[in-house]
């Protein structure tokens, strides 16, 4: 009986290509590193073609040309983000300013209520350093000087083109052409790959635009809906500065369970130092949390982003911490789908060692 014989690529040629991927891997590292003070307004663009590419298509098979569907996608937008920062800016900066000018206020307000030995159970249950007036402010202080350090990263790594020109002109110029040529990239990057190793690519690549377009499309509309319902849910319960303290859970809801956890953590707080003692406001504010994340769970991120986009939540909070404090907002730009990237990789890698001789102990046939 034959024998099915099993193509191989010869060890000297899978060596030469080994290096010679890594040597490219670690080139378009050294380069982000360099330029990242360039990129901003590039990887800025090259995101939102990733996130346009699909309603162009679309457009596109209705029977429009590429190029006016392209123009048409990319000008809608660029008016719906003039028309939210013109509408969204002033309430925004108004309470932003407010509320840190507020800061104060609130932690002496809630070292009060902490201290206040009417309520004795409320120091069991936080604990008696939390009342201690030196103990808390070391705690916001050291809190405070962790963001501020994170923020002070970002922005060294993105200050020299956080810029009105770069960021309003540059970007959706970008954008505009890359949603235009998608398609003829991809198809040029695909005829790079090497040919006897192009089946097994496109085969990681599908599962790494699966991945990143789960994820970043998926949760992109849950920041909105969340971000939107917890503005409106605090403003009308009444809470002070509601809406931004909302708008801001909502949006780093980006990052699994830090968003909700801030704002629950910011809400609580700001609820405890305005309604205190009357605990009923205060459990409405927690509850809102607890509804959000309730339809977070079990209703916004099973339909819209998805059971297996392969991304695990501390992965994922990770990288965009690693990515974000070494290349500022370009790192933040890119720690997901690079994230993404490196998990579909290193998956493929623990199959190929687990079919291995190497661990099975049995000869390649």
């Amino acid at each position: 009986m034959k024998q099915r014989r099993v193509r191989t690529v010869p060890a000297p040629v899978f060596q030469r290509q080994v290096v010679f991927w890594t040597g490219v891997v670690v080139l378009l590292g050294v380069l982000l590193w360099l330029l990242s003070e360039i990129l901003l307004p590039f990887v800025a663009g090259m995101a939102i073609a990733y996130l346009l590419t699909p309603f162009v298509d679309r457009i596109e098979r209705a029977g429009i040309n590429r190029l006016v569907a392209a123009l048409l996608v990319v000008a809608l937008v660029i008016l719906a983000f003039v028309a939210i920062v013109l509408l969204a800016a002033p309430v925004i900066g108004t309470q932003l300013g407010a509320f840190i000018d507020n800061i104060p206020r609130y932690i002496a307000r809630i070292q009060a209520v902490l201290a206040d030995p009417q309520s004795p159970w409320l120091q069991k249950l936080v604990g008696q350093g939390f009342g201690n007036e030196k103990g808390f402010s070391d705690l916001i202080s050291q809190g405070v000087g962790w963001v501020t350090a994170f923020l002070r990263s970002l922005w060294s790594g993105g200050r020299a083109l956080v810029s009105v020109f770069s960021l309003i002109v540059i970007t959706p110029v970008v954008a505009f052409y890359l949603v235009y040529d998608w398609h003829r990239m991809i198809a040029k990057v695909d005829g790079w790959v090497p040919v006897q190793h192009r089946t097994t690519a496109r085969r990681l690549a599908r599962e790494i635009d699966a991945a990143i377009a789960g994820f970043v499309r998926g949760q992109t509309a849950v920041c909105l809906i969340l971000g939107s319902f917890y503005a409106v849910a605090l403003t009308v319960v009444g809470l002070n500065f509601g809406f931004l303290i909302g708008l801001v859970s909502g949006l780093i809801t980006f990052i699994p369970y830090v968003g909700s956890m801030t704002g629950l953590v910011l809400a609580t707080g700001v609820a405890i130092a305005q309604f205190w003692p009357d605990v009923t406001w205060i459990v409405v504010v927690v509850g809102i949390f607890v509804v959000g994340q309730f339809l977070e769970g079990n209703v916004l991120a099973p339909k819209l982003v998805g059971e297996s986009v392969g991304l695990h939540p501390v992965w994922l909070i990770f990288a965009l911490l690693a990515f974000g404090y070494l290349f500022g907002f370009v790192g933040l730009l890119l720690a997901v789908p690079l994230a993404a990237t490196i998990g579909v990789l290193m998956r493929f890698a623990l199959g190929k060692y687990l079919s291995s001789s190497i661990y099975t102990g049995r000869p390649r046939t």
